[in-house]
């Protein structure tokens, strides 16, 4: 098998210049991942200053992700109607307002509002890859391009590990945000200038086929009319959750309070477990086995992936969780995987909104699982319980429940 990057399939645009547009445009997606993941880094200077709570600290993370995961509605349908360019430019500019308001915010209540700023901002990162993608890369290369797209984005968890905690501890926690703002509007200008439609193409339908937009938010509500959107929205909630979970909010707290560990110390750990997480996806896209055989992988890793959380939860053991934490990193891009499984399950006219739905359900899934967990972390002490074993249960419970959903609902005939 040739190791050569799949080409594009559009004849309009050439190898080189949709490879600049993609690279372009999976910088905005890693600039959301590394605002993701920065509450593994900042969150225990953050909390100390501002005296947040575990579950101020775990609603704080989530708000990223439930402003994220809302607007997969609205970004999917921008995609479809106005195409990838307007989507981008017009959303990117909130998540540079928002790391600005979180670089000065003086309490907890403006740092929800910069979270959810910049949620929204980058809302649009990943869709507009995926669908990019889609239409410009061979059928058959789609989930190993995602993968490698993810991987690539790995850089961007990567900065939120040692290179952040080294910042905060030369500097202050607001530095990070002030750094990811600059970094944000950079990107911008990098989209701006490079992201075009090609000559001969439509960015976006034609004004005359155009739906309005309550008009197409029905089409994507129409998917659960489907008997397996249910099934993938479940899995899909909780796949990636896990990971983002662990590695940008817990990782951090866990490795300096349970085990004493300093802040660079367990950025170092997460820089590591970063370098796994990032050759992951890219592996498993690569390997992508397709059919019945690609679901039960999906199954198989998550069942892993439930025991996985559930043992740094039990086991207070330093060298354990270091090493659980980095085998997880290894593991995490199986969830690659279900970008082939949407694909499959979903006609052309309606990918769009197939793939903003199952993104949709990725981060409102991320948001729920890091509020939970941060209210499990709360209320553990009333029982006796250790905060971060009561957090990675809970985790381990949630993948659990999305994973046995997957198992028992209809799937789709194509893709099984």
């Amino acid at each position: 098998m040739s190791s050569a990057a799949p080409p594009p399939a559009n004849p309009l645009l050439p190898p080189r210049v949709a490879w600049a547009i993609l690279l372009a445009l999976a910088s905005g997606f890693t600039l959301s991942q590394s605002f993701r993941t920065v509450a593994a880094i900042m969150g225990p200077p953050l909390a100390g200053e501002l005296h947040l709570s575990p579950q101020q600290l775990g609603l704080w993370a989530a708000a990223y992700h439930f402003s994220f995961g809302i607007m997969q509605l609205v970004m999917g349908v921008s995609i479809d109607l106005f195409g990838i360019r307007r989507t981008i430019l017009a959303a990117f500019p909130m998540a540079v307002l928002g790391a600005a308001v979180s670089a000065v915010a003086p309490n907890y209540t403006v740092l929800l509002i910069g979270q959810m700023l910049i949620g929204t901002g980058c809302a649009p990162a990943f869709l507009v890859c995926t669908v990019f993608i889609a239409k410009y890369f061979v059928p058959q290369h789609f989930t190993s391009t995602s993968g490698l797209i993810m991987s690539i984005s790995g850089l961007g968890v990567l900065a939120t590990a040692t290179p952040l905690a080294w910042l905060i501890e030369v500097s202050h926690w607001r530095w990070g945000f002030g750094v990811l703002a600059v970094a944000s509007a950079a990107s911008w200008l990098a989209m701006w200038w490079l992201v075009r439609a090609p000559r001969g193409s439509s960015a976006a339908q034609p004004a005359t086929e155009r739906q309005s937009v309550l008009a197409a938010l029905r089409d994507l509500l129409r998917l659960f009319a489907l008997p397996h959107t249910a099934g993938l929205v479940a899995y899909a909630a909780v796949a990636y959750a896990g990971f983002i979970t662990l590695r940008g909010l817990w990782l951090g707290p866990l490795l300096v309070e349970r085990h004493g560990f300093s802040l660079v110390q367990s950025g170092n750990v997460a820089f590591v477990m970063t370098l796994a997480s990032m050759a992951s996806p890219a592996i498993f896209g690569r390997i992508d086995p397709g059919g019945a055989q690609r679901v039960r992988w999906l199954l198989g890793f998550a069942v892993v992936a439930v025991l996985m959380l559930g043992a740094m939860g039990l086991i207070h053991v330093a060298w354990a969780d270091v090493l659980l934490a980095i085998g997880y990193g290894a593991l995490s891009g199986y969830g690659v995987l279900q970008y082939g499984y949407v694909r499959e399950a979903y006609p052309e006219h309606v990918r769009g909104r197939a793939l903003s739905l199952f993104t949709m359900a990725m981060f409102l899934g991320i948001a729920l699982m890091q509020w939970a967990s941060g209210l499990a972390a709360s209320l553990a002490p009333r029982f006796g319980v250790e905060p971060f074993t009561a957090a990675l249960l809970t985790m381990s419970a949630v993948v659990l429940m999305g994973t046995l959903a997957f198992w028992k609902l209809p799937r789709a005939p194509a893709a099984d």
